[in-house]
């Protein structure tokens, strides 16, 4: 774990529910809190549809949370607005999933990576040459593809150029979403050692959302899982194989190996997964999880500490801890 546990971004009972047909609500977010700490990265996982993309814009100030708070150094960014809400902005930035989606294909590459520049007014017209093959440098690219346009470059080499954009503003958290999903896994390995190294030479916080377990567990120092818009499990990233939440442990049972061994059995989920629109009183994986009892039908679990460092929402584990130690 990080030697020294600065929260530098706090995530506090956020909901969001959005308005839907027949006068419902869509709830995506369902009283998630969470803390990043300084030179950490968290990994978030889950099934699609859980809820990770919108907990993102919600970070990035892209949704108004329906409740709760998201506060940078202690300051509660949902309640900022106008000229305090934009200069936020610079210490969260996003790394996007599909770059050629990011970037305006009329735009060279080093009017790209200097745009957020001139947006703070950080930098001179006359100066942007040299920043931008500063840029490039940092993501091992040639210094000449500054003068480039997005689309006579490989998918790999525009992601280097997001990666190069989200972090010209020095910012202190990179929120990395699904940030190597649409490139070739040769490809995601050589991106994923480039954010680890530009991590640890600035002392960076991310938040790195993705579907992959085996990668999400290489590069996280804690995972967040969700399941229908609530945390359900947080632990280490070199401790997944030890989750305890059935949910978890169910998402690891269901990986492909790569190498089929003698014994080696991938069980997929029964069930259905409820809708967001009509959510079941008590816990959330409940009409799919092996082990539901009558409890969980009634009583939703809380988040709760059941290791150093390992916390998870799950009446099962609650009622195996030792007698007299909390859960």
């Amino acid at each position: 774990m990080l030697a020294e546990k600065e929260a530098i971004l706090t995530i506090e009972h956020i909901v969001k529910r959005f308005p839907a047909a027949g006068g419902r609500m869509l709830t995506a977010c369902n009283d998630v809190s969470l803390s990043l700490y300084r030179g950490e990265t968290l990994g978030v996982v889950g099934e699609s549809g859980c809820g990770k993309s919108t907990l993102v814009k919600l970070i990035m100030q892209l949704y108004a949370p329906t409740s709760g708070a998201i506060c940078y150094r202690g300051e509660d960014l949902t309640r900022l607005k106008g000229e305090r809400m934009r200069q936020s902005r610079r210490h969260v930035q996003m790394v996007f999933q599909d770059p050629a989606q990011a970037f305006n294909p009329k735009m060279k590459i080093k009017d790209i990576l200097c745009e957020p520049l001139r947006n703070f007014k950080l930098i001179k017209d006359s100066e942007a040459g040299e920043k931008a093959e500063a840029l490039l440098r940092m993501v091992e690219l040639p210094e000449q593809f500054a003068d480039r346009y997005p689309g006579n470059m490989s998918g790999g080499q525009r992601q280097r150029v997001g990666i190069a954009r989200a972090l010209a503003l020095g910012p202190d958290i990179l929120v990395c979403d699904e940030a190597t999903s649409a490139l070739d896994v040769s490809v995601q390995k050589k991106i994923v050692e480039l954010l680890v190294r530009i991590q640890q030479e600035k002392n960076l916080s991310m938040i790195f959302i993705c579907h992959d377990l085996a990668l999400i567990s290489q590069i996280s120092h804690r995972i967040a899982v969700m399941y229908l818009g609530n945390i359900v499990e947080v632990l280490a990233g070199s401790e997944l194989n030890k989750a305890q939440h059935p949910y978890t442990k169910a998402l690891l049972q269901s990986v492909f190996p790569v190498k089929k061994k003698g014994g080696t059995a991938v069980r997929t989920l029964a069930g259905e997964i409820p809708s967001p629109l009509d959510l079941p009183p008590g816990c959330p994986f409940q009409t799919r999880c092996p082990e539901s009892r009558e409890i969980c039908s009634q009583e939703k679990p809380a988040l709760e500490e059941i290791a150093p460092g390992h916390s998870a929402a799950c009446h099962l584990l609650k009622a195996q801890q030792p007698s007299g130690r909390p859960a």
